[in-house]
């Protein structure tokens, strides 16, 4: 028999999609800006001959005009999709990514930086107005002691029955993300901004320095992206409409427990 609990509450459900919205704008502004100087580099300081990642346009043997993608002493021919792109206006260009993947699509970092600091302000409000429920997400010792048989019944996702409540592997992940990537995410951003470094200079020497800082910030975006991929794949695997509708209007289908 089934029956319908009520499982998100409204600040809950406004602050998932609020979020969703403001993640997404907040990756591909955070991609336009690293457009304008596509590399990464494990130093306190621009160490420029030695970047741990690059995004970059070379010339192959037969002359033409290809992609490059380096990370550390692996290079990897990325024509299309990183570093010779379309360049939003109908023609190609040396463009670390491409206008599909930026806001806004076309070269701007004055309009990408607009874009990046409005929403970083939505996602720190609305984790503030989260962060009161989502202490909630901590696992308790039995969840955490129930840790390898969630992992055994995830092996199959299609075959895991909707509970009312969340099991201890969504409790794990859901708190990694909200006490862990997202407050790293903002943190690290800061630590990029010259006027609260002025305020704070201490923040980006916990860091490791400013160069260190973009890798962290781009350690926990790749880190958001990753859960919300899986997080999706769940979602559709356990039943898309009834998660859908959950977070909606609150109310989740479950088995009644005979």
């Amino acid at each position: 028999m089934i029956q319908r609990v009520y499982r998100h509450p409204l600040v809950v459900r406004i602050t998932h999609w609020v979020v969703a919205l403001a993640l997404l704008v907040l990756t591909m502004s955070g991609l336009q800006i690293f457009n304008a100087h596509p590399e990464l580099y494990a130093s306190d300081a621009s160490t420029f001959a030695h970047p741990v990642l690059s995004i970059y346009s070379d010339t192959d043997a037969a002359g033409r005009t290809v992609g490059k993608l380096q990370i550390g002493s692996m290079v990897f021919t990325t024509t299309g999709l990183l570093g010779w792109t379309g360049d939003g206006m109908g023609g190609e260009e040396q463009r670390a990514f491409p206008p599909w993947a930026t806001i806004p699509a076309y070269r701007d970092l004055a309009d990408g930086r607009r874009w990046h600091i409005f929403f970083a302000w939505v996602l720190g409000l609305c984790a503030l107005l989260y962060a009161a429920w989502a202490f909630k997400l901590i696992p308790s010792k039995t969840e955490i002691r129930e840790v390898p048989e969630a992992l055994k019944e995830h092996a199959v996702p299609w075959k895991i029955k909707a509970t009312a409540h969340y099991n201890p592997l969504q409790k794990i992940a859901y708190f990694s993300v909200v006490f862990g990537l997202v407050p790293l995410a903002i943190i690290s951003g800061l630590a990029l901004s010259p006027s609260f470094d002025g305020w704070a200079p201490w923040v980006p020497w916990l860091l490791g320095g400013r160069q260190f800082a973009r890798i962290w910030h781009f350690v926990a975006m790749f880190g958001i992206i990753g859960f919300f991929i899986g997080h999706f794949m769940m979602v559709v695997l356990t039943g898309f409409w009834n998660n859908l509708r959950a977070m909606i209007t609150g109310w989740f289908a479950v088995e009644e427990a005979s």
